[in-house]
């Protein structure tokens, strides 16, 4: 065991001890807590369904879905400080002015790790309902980007194994080419110039910031993306090198170095404080972002999807199983958002599609322990659905307001494949573009709402969604 490892038990069992102490000012054990991790890939909307979830656990008029909700066993919903006070509040009440009040806009992403609180009254249903009373469930939603998810299989491997992969990702993505260029302009193997560390550091960045905006999702590390208060930090000042030989004091090995540090510094200590407590996950997914991407950033998904399921399955990575220290992440649900923008009649395509993902990353994470599941849904509806005749025929499409122009527009984003494997198939083979497939994507801004009396923002199964998530907790 090194150093590093040890010192990590010694923090984990201060931090169990610490627990134990303080769980019964936070947490009684008359009162259940469910820690649920919200995350998702490449603009998803956390945001949007972190708020329209509490919204609508608040006001449960459009809930039928969750069988609490529906019976009735829900008697009340109410915000609560939040357990930990060294984490920033996830401010609930900014955003859901942002999405419901007289000028609609979508709120800024997610940035940095949040947390809140919604504590929910529940009778207990069942033989023995009538001989107890309400019980207090809290709910905890942890709310935190999805690079910082994927930065999770950085720990099980050494820089020259994650810059081959970095490596054989660059060509063809956006700006990877300027990358390599500069790094052909440099060697590896000379005394390290912190200039030249810089000038590959940035170009690097740069590569992985187009990426993720055309649609890719595995760009790490991922505090390149969301550096914060590590900006300009030589633990965020390295980038993938070619094999070859790293003299003592050299670049490459200061970027070998660094690497080692980001994982220690950066990565380890998010999931040993915070992953490792969650008890239950969705991640969102812009599978519709991806599709529209092209076959190399639909590829890229089932990819990231992968070693997202490898995260939540600790036998594989010593560390990793120290910290869950036994647990499991019980649930995990994989949501495709913006369901929205499809006519319902293309919602079971859009399902299949995420489903057939999911079973691949199953299989390529040789993945079990949890439940897991798919599904379609939209957090915050957007639109309304048309017919409109269209060369002698129908068409079934969408009408919202368009992000950039605030006009309404109808909008038919192309027909999906009933089989998922016409999309998969060509994204595995490394497929250019869908060939005869043409699916476009469209922004559409919220839409201006008037809620009546107890019911929360109007939205696509956000309700199977919570019953798969927190249900048999209720």
């Amino acid at each position: 065991m090194g150093l590093t490892d040890f010192t990590d038990q010694i923090a984990r069992g201060v931090g169990n001890v610490a627990g134990a102490v303080t769980r019964p000012l936070t947490a009684p054990f008359s009162d259940p807590v469910i820690r649920l991790g919200v995350t998702g890939l490449s603009r998803a909307g956390k945001t949007v369904f972190i708020t329209s979830l509490v919204a609508n656990l608040m006001n449960r008029g459009r809930m039928p879905q969750l069988r609490a909700a529906a019976s009735g066993a829900i008697q009340t919903a109410y915000l609560q400080p939040q357990p930990d006070d060294t984490l920033p509040r996830f401010d609930y009440e900014t955003y859901l002015g942002n999405l419901t009040g007289q000028d609609p806009h979508w709120p800024e992403g997610t940035r940095h790790i949040s947390e809140l609180r919604l504590s929910l009254r529940v009778q207990p249903s069942g033989m023995l309902a009538g001989l107890q009373g309400p019980r207090t469930v809290h709910l905890d939603i942890v709310d935190y980007p999805g690079e910082w998810l994927l930065d999770l299989a950085l720990l099980d491997q050494d820089f020259a194994t994650w810059s081959r992969a970095a490596l054989a990702r660059a060509p063809g993505r956006p700006k990877g080419d300027a990358y390599l260029a500069a790094l052909d302009a440099a060697d590896p193997a000379q005394k390290l110039q912190e200039p030249t560390a810089r000038t590959l550091a940035d170009a690097y960045t740069a590569h992985l910031q187009a990426a993720r905006a055309a649609g890719y999702s595995d760009c790490t590390p991922g505090r390149f993306l969301l550096p914060g208060d590590l900006a300009g930090s030589p633990v965020l000042t390295f980038a993938p090198l070619p094999d070859g030989v790293a003299p003592r004091g050299s670049l490459a090995r200061e970027f070998e170095r660094r690497f080692e540090s980001y994982k220690r510094h950066v990565v380890r200590p998010f999931f040993r404080d915070h992953f490792a407590k969650i008890d239950r996950q969705v991640v969102l997914v812009d599978v519709l972002g991806a599709i529209n991407a092209g076959p190399r950033a639909l590829d890229d998904l089932r990819s990231a999807m992968a070693d997202i399921l490898t995260a939540f399955n600790p036998g594989r990575n010593s560390f990793i199983s120290r910290i869950f220290n036994g647990r499991r992440v019980e649930r995990i649900l994989f949501a495709a958002t913006k369901a929205d923008h499809l006519h319902h009649t293309q919602h079971p395509q859009l399902t299949a599609i995420t489903q057939a993902l999911l079973r691949d990353a199953q299989d390529r994470a040789d993945f079990a322990g949890a439940r897991t599941e798919a599904m379609s849904i939209a957090a915050l509806r957007t639109t309304v659905e048309q017919t409109v005749d269209h060369d002698g025929g129908t068409l079934d499409v969408v009408r919202g307001r368009l992000l950039d122009s605030g006009k309404e527009a109808a909008f038919y984003p192309g027909l999906l494949p009933t089989d998922p494997a016409h999309l998969l198939s060509p994204a595995r083979s490394g497929a250019e573009n869908w060939g005869e497939g043409d699916y476009k994507v469209m922004r559409f801004a919220p839409s201006h709402l008037t809620l009546k009396p107890g019911e929360g923002p109007p939205h696509i199964r956000l309700d199977k969604a919570a019953e798969f998530l927190i249900g048999d907790r209720l």
